[in-house]
């Protein structure tokens, strides 16, 4: 961290403990100073430790400021032709020069970082959220406020990334490079896909879900982590309850994609190695 961003974490840190100072207009920019920093990508609400890492730090501070902006920003009213909005929160803009392209209707918050080369299809990114190069948004999915997406991800057609701004010290959700989420599939409370694993469609990964490893003799249950390359699928496994055994929903790790596998490839390949199809 720079000498500079160790100031700015000092006042952010000191904004949050005494909000009275939110009426300050050196904090207010201090604030917004943050959050502009957030928007070109310069700093992050999480990062990998290191290049490569699967170990993931959060910038706590960064989450503070991001919570901060929202009390000190007026409501307004927003139009496009006939559309109407009344809210507080600006919107990306100037995507030609940022180099993203945008399909209508995709809507991305300010204080959302959008890397050159990311493709938004109708869909929708919130504050705080990352977007590396090569992925893309695909129709009706959302990023929720912090989730880090990594490089040449593709999120299909209706997948919910779910945000987590509080607690400040909560990990974001972590999609990291090369992944493919399927259809529908959702990814909440701060789970963490790790690079290249291929969730088909309906998968749903929370901090909770049974993620259970059923490629080798006996089971291996990871919760709300899916390791590097995995191909996952939904499951079910049986428990019992005081009424009775049921069913309850799981995600199954059918097997591996292998290091050659181009990463480019469809959902349908990545299935149809293992035998599997949905």
């Amino acid at each position: 961290m720079t000498d500079n961003h160790n100031e700015l974490k000092t006042r952010i840190d000191q904004a949050w403990e005494n909000r009275e100072l939110l009426h300050d207009e050196s904090y207010r920019q201090t604030i917004r100073q943050v959050i502009d920093l957030v928007d070109r990508g310069q700093l992050r609400t999480a990062q990998p430790v290191a290049e490569g890492s699967e170990e993931w730090q959060v910038n706590e501070w960064v989450k503070k400021a991001v919570l901060l902006y929202f009390p000190i920003q007026p409501m307004r009213k927003m139009q496009a032709g006939e559309l109407e909005w009344f809210d507080k929160m600006e919107l990306k803009h100037d995507y030609e020069r940022l180099g993203v392209r945008v399909v209508p209707h995709a809507v991305a918050r300010y204080g959302a970082y959008i890397a050159p080369g990311a493709i938004l299809m109708p869909s929708y990114v919130n504050i705080g959220a990352y977007v590396d190069t090569g992925t893309m948004v695909d129709t009706w999915a959302t990023v929720g406020s912090c989730a880090q997406i990594g490089r040449h991800v593709h999120l299909s057609g209706g997948v919910g990334i779910g945000g987590v701004l509080e607690p400040v010290q909560a990990a974001p959700v972590i999609i990291e490079d090369n992944c493919f989420i399927g259809s529908r599939s959702i990814v909440v409370e701060g789970a963490h896909v790790c690079r290249e694993a291929v969730l088909g469609s309906n998968t749903v990964i929370t901090s909770s879900t049974h993620i259970i490893d059923v490629t080798g003799p006996e089971p291996v249950t990871y919760k709300g982590y899916v390791p590097a390359r995995s191909v996952v699928v939904p499951g079910s496994y049986r428990k019992q309850f005081p009424a009775g055994e049921y069913s309850v929903s799981c995600a199954l790790i059918i097997g591996r994609r292998k290091e050659s596998t181009d990463k480019k490839t469809s959902l349908n390949d990545a299935l149809r190695d293992f035998g599997v199809s949905i």
